[in-house]
């Protein structure tokens, strides 16, 4: 498939989160990390088929259903897993919260690298810990770890034993190199942490030559103490069938994480969402290429327009469909409290940085996963809106 095929926009529906927010108003929504683009025909292909079967039981999935996660992860990351290692979850915010319940004792710290995705921070409460937020060093126009803060911040909360790692890193778009993976494991080995590792934009890198390194790939020991969480619902755009999956090589922490789940997440997945799980991983290579290009050049063109704007500054995406927005200059030089609130004002809906971090509040977050022609209007909004002022 070719960007071509990214270009038309399918109407929105009521029940539809992401436009639902704006229904009835001029605003373009621009915020929750769902994309305005069609399911890969594979996948609805698929499934019609189970539809008209007829019978929507409980699933317990197939041998094919399990040897496509497997043969994608071997394939994709060269990780030979055990289909015994997968635990089935209706989305990757409860294996969060489910994560959090597992390890570690009540009260205590459970750690995060911010600016972070809101559930990171708010599982530990939800789960009677405290989160520990660990701020993210910004230097020469790139996100990247401080490294002795976070082992200050370690050591100063012995009690931990959890770190909740976003890993390709939503919001900043950060794919984590191997050096830095190494470093950040040597931490975890050291103060004795397991990981919980999300991966779900792990089929979102756009810049050429990079590839995703899962974090329990880094040795035996740190596959021993690693949970990763993923699911097909960012990569192929179906996040309303609540289906995704974690890997726990190591037998007592799936006990422990499965024993948790008991009686508050569903024993079957989803059974719609299991097909099409399958039918993504196995029959949408040719989707994947395409949507990867119009991300990348929906990202360049983001890119391009904030650098000439005043007030305005981001890094570079390298993965994801989010662009994180620094708006510090602009609110400070024309006295904008909530840069979320004057960009809504101008008829484009972004996520507020607020919620990504107490040192975030000048931020705002931009999902470019679009027809080009929606961030094109977009993008004149707020041009526009800066121009105004």
């Amino acid at each position: 498939m070719t960007t071509s095929d990214f270009e038309h926009f399918p109407s929105a529906l009521a029940d539809s989160m992401k436009w639902h927010k704006y229904a009835g108003r001029d605003v373009l929504p621009m915020w929750v990390a769902d994309m305005d683009f069609a399911a890969p025909p594979p996948v609805l292909a698929a499934l019609r088929q189970r539809l008209d079967h007829g019978m929507m039981t409980y699933n317990v999935p197939s041998s094919s259903q399990v040897g496509c996660i497997v043969d994608h992860l071997a394939s994709e990351y060269d990780w030979p897993i055990e289909a015994d290692w997968l635990v089935w979850l209706p989305g990757l915010v409860p294996g969060l919260n489910i994560a959090c319940r597992a390890v570690g004792e009540p009260d205590s710290a459970v750690f995060t690298a911010t600016p972070i995705y809101p559930p990171f921070m708010s599982a530990p409460r939800n789960s009677g810990r405290r989160t520990v937020g660990i701020p993210l060093a910004r230097q020469n126009g790139r996100w990247g770890w401080d490294f002795d803060r976070l082992s200050s911040t370690l050591a100063d909360h012995p009690d931990g034993r959890l770190f909740l790692l976003c890993h390709p890193h939503n919001p900043v778009g950060r794919v984590w190199r191997d050096d830095e993976l190494q470093a950040l494991a040597a931490h975890m080995e050291r103060h004795d942490l397991i990981v919980c590792s999300d991966e779900i934009h792990c089929g979102l890198l756009l810049d050429a030559g990079l590839k995703h390194r899962p974090f329990a790939t880094l040795s035996p020991e740190i596959e021993r103490r690693s949970i990763t969480l993923m699911a097909p619902s960012k990569t192929y755009n179906l996040p309303g069938l609540a289906t995704a999956f974690a890997i726990i090589p190591d037998a007592s922490l799936r006990r422990a994480f499965r024993t948790v789940m008991q009686g508050i997440v569903p024993s079957c997945p989803n059974t719609l969402g299991m097909v099409a799980a399958e039918a993504a991983y196995r029959d949408c290579a040719e989707w994947r290429s395409g949507l990867l290009a119009t991300l990348r050049g929906n990202r360049d063109r983001l890119e391009a327009t904030v650098a000439r704007l005043p007030g305005l500054k981001m890094t570079h995406v390298e993965a994801t469909y989010l662009g994180w927005i620094d708006a510090s200059e602009l609110c400070n030089q024309h006295g904008i409290d909530h840069p979320q609130r004057f960009f809504e004002e101008a008829g484009v809906g972004l996520s507020p940085g607020a919620d990504f971090g107490p040192d975030s509040h000048q931020f705002v977050r931009l999902n470019f996963g679009c027809p080009q022609a929606t961030l094109e209007k977009a993008l004149v909004r707020i041009t526009t809106a800066i121009q105004r002022l």
